[in-house]
């Protein structure tokens, strides 16, 4: 199993929508990519640790082990990743967490950070293309005006409907300019992932940290040491 960008993308945008109850067809709609598509991508996150099932499989009937029973408890959790169960319930009514746990996945939140800030960015490599006009990313997404003072390079994701010129930057995938646009908290999980990608120190230094908080807010802070220079 190899791990595709378009799983990446996918995980990150599940982060983005936190507690949401959401579906295959919503997903695929969203992201610009066809509903098997979207399968396939929760399929290959779960074989790599980045997401997590919501339905735990059943547990075996006394006395039963052994191979079978193995397979019969496979067979389950692969279909329970699958199953979305439909409620007659009003939304309001619902107490929190029920929507997200009525999902079929969840992001694995320390495994997707661990990924995300260390491995990402070797397994996915930014490619820099010529000067055109697209959508902003890394420090020169819309989420980091006036963190970073003007006139550094701009970095865009070539596209038709973009409106500011810089150096380009290759997207994760062919369809994260349209799946940005979408979204503005995905497009600040996208824009940092391109600032770990092809900022400079201390962008790359605010994206690890921002990034962190976004996927993984209950990992222990960091103590910030003495800042020099």
């Amino acid at each position: 199993m190899q791990l595709k960008p378009q799983d990446f993308l996918v995980a990150l945008k599940l982060v983005a929508w936190g507690d949401q109850r959401w579906t295959y067809a919503r997903l695929a709609q969203e992201l610009g990519i066809s509903v098997s598509e979207a399968h396939a991508c929760v399929k290959r996150g779960l074989l790599a640790g980045l997401l997590l099932p919501n339905r735990e499989p059943l547990p075996p009937a006394a006395g039963a082990g052994g191979p079978e029973a193995l397979n019969d408890l496979a067979a389950q959790e692969a279909m329970g990743i699958y199953r979305i169960t439909r409620k007659r319930v009003r939304r309001a009514a619902l107490p929190d967490g029920t929507a997200a746990a009525d999902n079929p996945v969840r992001p694995h939140a320390h495994n997707l950070a661990e990924f995300a800030l260390h491995g990402a960015k070797y397994a996915f490599p930014a490619v820099k293309l010529p000067l055109v006009v697209g959508v902003p990313t890394s420090h020169s997404a819309p989420a980091f005006a006036g963190v970073f003072a003007p006139g550094s390079t701009d970095f865009v994701w070539p596209h038709p409907n973009g409106a500011v010129r810089g150096v380009g930057i290759e997207p994760l995938h062919p369809a994260v300019p349209f799946a940005a646009m979408q979204d503005a908290r995905l497009y600040e999980l996208l824009a940092l992932f391109d600032a770990l990608r092809v900022g400079k120190a201390r962008e790359r230094g605010m994206a690890l940290e921002r990034l962190q908080a976004l996927i993984d807010p209950d990992s222990p802070k960091k103590a910030k040491g003495p800042l020099h220079g």
